[in-house]
């Protein structure tokens, strides 16, 4: 509640009268806002961060960017032997500002594996593949093939050609996209079509209103019925929305920590958090390979994609070099950023087998650990050991591992090496993809919601974000995200 100064006591929150309220603003709150405007409903939209349009991310600086658009300007820590750097957007349409806009199909045998453990076998190709068609047309994706620059993914797709593995130029939502390597920090030309420029405008014109700086307190509820939501704007004053039906979609880990502080399935809520692992590794080449040229990547390796194991190029930017070179000797980075030219950055995407949970809320704020398994780590070996098997092959003539402790390699046999001595605690991990924190199961199962994506024993209160996915697709998520999203709409609105 908000302090009255005039009367010298706390006043009590405003109350706000709306049909549909959902929090959150991402690739799954902006799936519901639109659905449900479309339906003719009365809808809110709660975004805890600020709203940038493609002006405001062309005039700052990325360094500005991360700190604005990201939640800890992008450097959460998940505790664990290694800590892992987990970022996570802060920002009207969430994640997909700050993703590389791609849009790839969920695997039939993954949603398959899903609908057998979760108990509940109607979310499966047939239903998802009709939902993510609709997407891929109302987003316009495409294929985005080599263009000018993107030297180090053609490097990387001959060298994958050379080796008889496979790989596939990347599903992208763009358009007219002016190659300027910022994909990480918002699109400064607005080709990419992310939610901020797609369905939340959308939205908006059929009535929503989308509230920015709205922090989301609790939830409260009654025998399982939502009795409202309570939340500060960017004023600091107290303000309790009540809604007939609520739409949660705060992220893998914002949910969870919605639903423990307001007394909703506190065991479950966040016990488990699975995540693609990212491995960074820096290759020289001794031609000038100008990686800063060009687009995100337009090669993606998949040959090990059944292990859960991707290889692609990522943006080399300064501050991802700078990044990428911490910790060690200053002679040594100086060395690689004078030859900044010859260099390629590419990221090996790791499915992790073990997973991550909440901890504790300390202060509201949540702790994660994660814990890595004895296979995960066996896992990251295979992982650096074939990536530096592509690298090789495309020419490279040394390799910096994902370690601050480890010498530039030059050899498989390096390599070999390297991947013998390692201790799980030495790697250097990032991650950006959450998931499966609140799941589509059955209870005995583990899971958190129904198949409407209800916490089990509520009526209207629904999930539709990647918290709700019941495990890691071991690919960029975003396309599983919207058309879980969408599935879990309508299938409320048709039994309304």
């Amino acid at each position: 509640m908000s302090w009255d100064s005039t009367h010298g006591r706390r006043a009590r929150p405003a109350d706000i009268e709306c049909d549909a309220l959902v929090v959150g603003s991402g690739a799954g709150g902006s799936v519901a806002a639109l659905e449900l405007a479309r339906a003719g409903r009365s809808v809110t939209v709660l975004e805890e961060g600020p709203r940038a349009d493609t002006r405001d991310l062309a005039t700052a600086s990325p360094a500005e960017s991360m700190r604005h658009l990201y939640r800890n300007g992008g450097a959460t820590a998940i505790l664990g032997t290694p800590a892992i750097a987990y970022g996570e957007a802060h920002a009207v349409g969430g994640t997909t500002v700050v993703n590389g806009g791609l849009l790839w199909e969920p695997s039939p045998t993954v949603l398959d594996r899903w609908a057998t453990w979760s108990g509940y076998g109607s979310y499966r190709a047939p239903v998802i593949n009709f939902r993510f068609a609709e997407i891929q047309q109302r987003l316009g994706m495409i294929v985005q093939e080599h263009g000018g620059g993107n030297e180090d993914s053609r490097l990387l797709a001959g060298a994958a050609e050379s080796l008889g593995w496979r790989w596939q130029h990347p599903q992208r939502v763009v358009r007219g996209c002016r190659h300027r390597n910022q994909c990480a920090t918002g699109c400064p030309s607005g080709a990419k079509q992310s939610m901020a420029l797609t369905y939340l405008p959308e939205a908006e014109a059929l009535g929503a209103r989308i509230r920015p700086g709205v922090r989301v307190h609790r939830i409260t509820h009654d025998r399982g019925i939502v009795r409202g939501v309570e939340a500060s704007g960017p004023d600091g004053r107290r303000v309790r929305y009540r809604a007939r039906t609520v739409f949660l979609a705060a992220g893998p880990i914002g949910t969870p920590v919605l639903l423990r502080r307001s007394g909703i399935h506190r065991r479950t809520a966040g016990n488990r958090l699975a995540l693609h692992l990212n491995l960074r590794t820096i290759a020289r080449f001794p031609q000038v390979v100008d990686a800063g040229r060009g687009t995100m990547f337009t090669a993606q390796v998949q040959e090990h994609s059944a292990l859960g194991m991707l290889v692609m190029p990522s943006n080399l930017t300064p501050g991802g070099l700078g990044a990428a070179l911490a910790g060690r000797d200053p002679r040594e980075v100086d060395a690689f950023l004078a030859a900044r030219a010859h260099l390629g950055m590419y990221t090996t995407q790791v499915r992790m087998q073990g997973t991550a949970r909440i901890a504790a809320l300390v202060g509201g704020t949540p702790l994660l650990r994660h814990g890595m398994t004895r296979a995960d780590h066996h896992a990251l070996c295979l992982a650096f050991r074939r990536t530096a098997q592509l690298l090789f092959a495309a020419g490279a003539v040394e390799i910096l591992p994902p370690t601050s402790s480890a010498a530039p390699l030059r050899t498989q046999a390096e390599v070999a090496d390297h991947c013998a001595r390692i201790r799980p605690g030495d790697w250097e991990l990032v991650s950006v993809h959450g998931m499966a924190s609140c799941p589509i199961a059955r209870p005995d199962r583990g899971g958190l919601c129904d198949e409407l994506g209800r916490p089990h024993g509520f009526t209207n209160l629904h999930l539709c974000d990647a918290s709700v996915l019941p495990g890691a697709p071991g690919i960029s998520p975003q396309g599983t995200i919207m058309s879980f999203a969408h599935e879990i709409v309508g299938r409320h609105l048709e039994s309304t």
